[in-house]
């Protein structure tokens, strides 16, 4: 796409005036192919790939059960944790591992879970996808502060600018999230989501996988037990003493954000698989489920098997962020942004017996191209796992029964910070009021590269640039991989609980520098 093509495209869907109020360093800059970020190098020696097992996150068991709700309880603290071979690296982790335990619910029962900080900096965790009462959300400001914390000296931390504090939202040592369970089986997960400080939060280790089950996806003949595999993705650098290196605006941490050349993201010369870099695994010639999860700060994958099995056609996906399709997409790649999830299908009996199966990030380079590697075995297993035509009953939401249309432009400030229809974010002030049951229809538009996330609702993406939807649009989301100067329609319903909520780029390093906003559902 030449320049006179793009800023054509971007006067169209921006309007005229919205470009030139963009402040970004040079056209080249805005020009480039919708992959935002600076790599941050790392200051040792990186190990070789494919030589580390592939990890799997330990389920996380409850402590008690009832009739209608199981209880959990995760302990946020450090940890000294062996991430590259060799080194130990000094993580914010959910009970002592990165990535987290993984919490396993059924959709119609409660899971309750008790969060308690020992860590050195106060945090906030927020169920992502879940659908969930504003008061276990987890808004931005609603603080956990560590074990012994003085609540005055916490609650007056400096915000992001413009913020003014919203006194009573702050606990000291405990908090309990109530998750309903009011939703179909789907891959979700967890994280930090303090205001100004969540892509610091996510970069050290302060993330898991939440799955849901129900019973129309357990009658299907879908890969199961040590076939169905949680697999997040995230980048990551490390200083010389194997730290997570990250460029915070303020090594104290009193000032949210990073320095200016980081501004549009942060991307670490690490891959990490469920917390191992370049990891491998020994596959059966049988199908396996990936559970697909982007927890990168800021980079893209465009993920891609080499070789590709014969016929193509190689990931076969059956759900999205809201969990099953309604039919099987087959893909030959998919490209993912920061917290979307694809869970696909892989039949490994479509490769010869000691084939080496890498998988590739074609929006990477050097050893970011790499992700990891899955080596077939000459063991051919009769597993009975299939994917059926149909997979679930996915209600369409009708654009004609829309009863509102709101527009919302995701661009940089003219400062040092990126805004929703040219504001940054302050609490407590809501750019709109949707009513609960009734549907909307939301236009999403950019300047550069955003990943646009709604809390309490998934949505359905029915158009772009007054097109179709992308190849990757299918099926109920949550983050919509939106890039530069596109607009994208999305129609959503918001059920069950009023309240505040949040929109905001999951771009963490966008989030963290005032790219969010809140909407009040009554």
């Amino acid at each position: 796409m030449n320049r006179r093509r793009f800023l054509g495209l971007g006067a169209s869907v921006l309007g005229a005036g919205a470009l030139a109020s963009v402040a970004v360093p040079s056209a080249a800059y805005l020009l480039r192919e919708g992959r935002p970020g600076r790599l941050l190098d790392s200051d040792l020696d990186l190990p070789a790939a494919f030589q580390v097992p592939l990890p799997v996150p330990a389920v996380l068991q409850p402590v008690r059960t009832d009739g209608t709700n199981d209880y959990y309880e995760i302990t946020q603290q450090t940890a000294a944790l062996e991430i590259l071979p060799g080194v130990r690296t000094e993580a914010w982790t959910y009970g002592g591992t990165y990535p987290g335990p993984t919490v396993v619910t059924r959709s119609g029962r409660a899971a309750v879970i008790k969060h308690r900080n020992q860590l050195p900096v106060p945090s906030v965790v927020h169920l992502h996808g879940g659908h969930t009462p504003a008061d276990s959300d987890g808004y931005p400001i609603d603080l956990l502060l560590p074990v012994g914390s003085a609540l005055p000296a916490a609650s007056s931390m400096d915000g992001m600018p413009g913020m003014r504090h919203m006194a009573g939202h702050d606990l000291v040592g405990e908090r309990t999230h109530t998750y309903p369970g009011k939703q179909r089986a789907a891959t979700l997960w967890y994280h930090d989501h303090r205001m100004g400080f969540t892509g610091l939060g996510v970069w050290r280790g302060l993330s898991g996988f939440h799955l849901v089950h129900d019973d129309e996806e357990g009658a299907l003949p879908l890969p199961r037990g040590e076939r169905d595999l949680p697999l997040m993705l995230a980048d990551r650098s490390f200083a010389a003493d194997g730290s997570f290196k990250y460029p915070a605006a303020d090594a104290s941490l009193a000032v949210p954000g990073v320095v200016s050349g980081y501004m549009n993201g942060v991307l670490g010369d690490v891959i990490l698989v469920n917390g191992a870099p370049w990891p491998r695994l020994d596959v059966d010639r049988a199908h396996y489920r990936l559970r697909l999860l982007n927890a990168s700060n800021a980079r893209l994958y465009r993920l891609e098997l080499d070789p590709q099995p014969s016929g193509g056609d190689a990931l076969v996906q059956i759900g999205s962020d809201g969990g099953l399709l309604a039919a099987p997409v087959t893909h030959d790649a998919i490209e993912i942004a920061p917290a979307e999830r694809f869970d696909v299908v892989v039949d490994f009996s479509r490769y010869p017996p000691g084939t080496r199966v890498r998988l590739l990030n074609r929006f990477g380079s050097g050893r970011t191209a790499e992700v990891m590697r899955f080596d077939v075995s000459s063991r051919a297993v009769s597993d009975g796992a299939t994917v059926p035509d149909k997979l679930s009953t996915v209600e369409e939401l009708n654009p004609s029964a829309a009863v509102a249309t709101r527009d919302f432009t995701f661009r940089r400030s003219r400062g040092d910070g990126w805004t929703i229809n040219g504001d940054p974010y302050e609490p407590g002030r809501s750019v709109a009021d949707p009513a609960l049951g009734k549907v909307e229809l939301w236009r999403f538009s950019t300047d550069l590269h955003h990943p646009v996330h709604l809390h309490l609702d998934h949505f359905q993406v029915i158009g772009r640039n007054g097109g179709d939807p992308g190849p990757w649009d299918e099926g109920w989301k949550d983050t919509v991989d939106l890039r530069p100067a596109e607009a994208v329609e999305v129609l959503v319903r918001f059920t069950d609980y009023a309240g505040t909520f949040m929109m905001h780029c999951h771009n963490l390093e966008h989030e963290d520098m005032a790219m969010m906003a809140d909407f009040t559902v009554g």
